[in-house]
C-alpha cells in the first residue's frame, strides 16, 4: 500500500496543538473550581425556568453533543466535502491516521478519531465514578459537591443506572470534540462551531442533567482527545494559504502554459 507522506509539523501546527491542550487544561481547572458552585447552580436550574425561546435554542443545540446528531453532521461533511474520504480499515492504515494511504483519508481519520477519543474516555470514567445527576438528587441533603458522588443523594432509593452517571458529561465531551475537529478542518467557521459547542454544554446544565463541573471536565477531555489525534499535522489548506501569503503581489497567478506574449501578437 502506497502511503502519501505526512507533512512535518510546522511551527503553526505545533502551536495549534499546544493551544488545544492548553484549552483542555484550562477547562479542567475551571471544572475543579466549579465544584464550589455546583450545588447552587444545580439548585437554581431545578427551581427556575429559562425563557421559552432560550430554552428552545439550547435544546436544539443538544444535537451538537448527541451521538445521532453528530453522526448526521459528519455524514453531511463527508457528502459535501470531496476532500474527505472514508478512512481505510486495512492494515496498517487502521493503526493510526499517519498510515492512511492518502491525504483525504488521513484527514478523515484524524477527524473521526479525534471525535471519538474523548467521548470513549468519558464513557469509561462514567463506569468507574458514581455521581448523582441533579435531576435525580436530593440536593437539600447535600452539604458540599462532594456529597453528590456515590449513591447517598439519590432521591429514589431504587434509582441507579443513568442517574449515577453524571460525571463527566458525555454530551459536553462529544460537543467539544466535534467543535475541535470542525474548527481544524473548517477554520473559517470557528466562531460558529465554538458557539454551538458552548451552547450544547450549557444545555446539559440547564436541563439538570449535569453539574457545571461535569460539563467543564467533559469538555476538557473532548478537546484533549481531539488534540492528541489531530496531532501536529497542519490544518487542511494551511500550506496553500501560507504559500500564497509569501508570494509577492501579482505572483499568485501565472499565464496559461507559462506562455509569453511577443510584441505585435
Amino acid at each position: 500500500m502506497t502511503v502519501e507522506p505526512t507533512p512535518h509539523p510546522s511551527p503553526t501546527a505545533r502551536a495549534s496543538t499546544a493551544t488545544r491542550l492548553a484549552v483542555a487544561g484550562g477547562l479542567a481547572a475551571i471544572g475543579l473550581l466549579a465544584l464550589a458552585v455546583d450545588l447552587p447552580v444545580a439548585g437554581w436550574f431545578r427551581d427556575h425556568r429559562l425563557p421559552k425561546e432560550l430554552a428552545r435554542y439550547l435544546n436544539f443545540t443538544e444535537v451538537f453533543g448527541h451521538g445521532i446528531g453528530v453522526a448526521v453532521i459528519m455524514v453531511g461533511a463527508f457528502s459535501l466535502d470531496r476532500s474527505l474520504q472514508f478512512p481505510s480499515l486495512n492494515w496498517p492504515a487502521i493503526r493510526w491516521p499517519t498510515f492512511q494511504p492518502s491525504v483525504a483519508r488521513r484527514h478523515a481519520a484524524r477527524m473521526l478519531g479525534g471525535l471519538v477519543a474523548g467521548p470513549l474516555t468519558v464513557l469509561l470514567l462514567k463506569q468507574l465514578i458514581d455521581r448523582v445527576r441533579p435531576r435525580a438528587a436530593d440536593l437539600t441533603a447535600a452539604v458540599s459537591a462532594v456529597d453528590t458522588f456515590g449513591r447517598g443523594l439519590l432521591a429514589d432509593a431504587a434509582g441507579g443506572g443513568s442517574d449515577l452517571q453524571s460525571f463527566p458529561s458525555g454530551h459536553s465531551a462529544t460537543a467539544a470534540a466535534l467543535g475541535s475537529v470542525l474548527i481544524w478542518k473548517y477554520p473559517q467557521g470557528r466562531w460558529f462551531f465554538l458557539v454551538l459547542t458552548v451552547s450544547a454544554c450549557l444545555q446539559r446544565i440547564a436541563s439538570s442533567a449535569h453539574y457545571p463541573s461535569d460539563a467543564c471536565i467533559g469538555a476538557a477531555i473532548g478537546v484533549a482527545g481531539a488534540a492528541i489525534v489531530l496531532g501536529g499535522e497542519p490544518a487542511p489548506g494551511t500550506a496553500a494559504r501560507s504559500t500564497a501569503e509569501r508570494l509577492p503581489a501579482g505572483r499568485d497567478r501565472l499565464p496559461p502554459n507559462n506562455a509569453s506574449h511577443s510584441p505585435g501578437t
